[in-house]
Formats: C-alpha cells, structure tokens, sequence
C-alpha cells in the first residue's frame, strides 16, 4: 500500500513537472509570436517617421519657394507668406510624427496576451497547490 501510495505521488510530480515544462514551453511561444508582432509595430512607427523626414526635407526643398514667391505676390508681404507656408509644413510634418509615436508607445509594445496567460496560469497553479 505504501509503496503503491509512493508510486502514485511520484507519478504525479511526474505529471506536474512535465505539464509546468510543457506550459512554459507555450508561454515562450505565444511570447515569441507577440513580440514579433510588436516588433512589426515598431518598424511601421520608425517608417513613418522616415516618412516624416523625408516629406519635411522635398516639401521644404520642392514647395516652400515657390509657395512663399506666390503668396508674397497674393499678400504684398514675403515675410507673411513665409510665416505661412512654414506653419502648413510644420502641422503636416507633426502629424506625421504624431501618428510615428503613436505606433511605437511603450504600452503597444507589452506582450498582454502572454502576460494575462501567465497570470491565469499562475492562479491555476496556485489553486491546484491548494487543492
């Protein structure tokens, strides 16, 4: 009997040892999955700021002359229509950055699937320690 109970203990540390390794084993994999995700995320948010240098650097290149020589005509001033044409850049430019940051905040960044299961998971655990 006692060698029988022995056995049986065994056998479930066993079991225990092996369903904890199996368990982390799809932790490290739903981990892996998300942040390759997030890691999508980040190259899309440092895109778009390259997007943003890059669309600053032909708009200040390409428009802002003839805008400001256009304006200057319309306003009889060249200093207002130069004020003017670099707040429109500058809003669209910031815009950009905006929507850069946006996608590469620290809070997209979290893996909250694998740390909500790690967490359900713990609770079972602790229950079944419990019980």
């Amino acid at each position: 009997m006692a060698d029988h109970q022995g056995q049986s203990i065994h056998a479930l540390l066993g079991d225990a040892l092996r369903d904890s390794t199996d368990l982390a084993r799809k932790e490290f994999a739903l981990f892996k999955t998300e942040m390759s995700q997030n890691v999508r995320n980040l190259a899309i948010g440092l895109g778009m700021f390259v997007g943003a240098a890059v669309f600053a650097i032909i708009s200040i290149s390409l428009l802002t002359q003839s805008l400001v020589e256009w304006l200057a005509v319309r306003l009889n001033s060249e200093a207002l229509a130069s004020l003017i044409v670099a707040v429109v850049m500058g809003a669209i430019a910031g815009g950009l950055v905006m929507y850069g940051r946006s996608k590469m905040s620290a809070s997209t960044l979290a893996p909250d699937r694998t740390i909500r299961n790690v967490q359900r998971d713990a609770t079972v655990l602790s229950e079944r320690a419990s019980a």
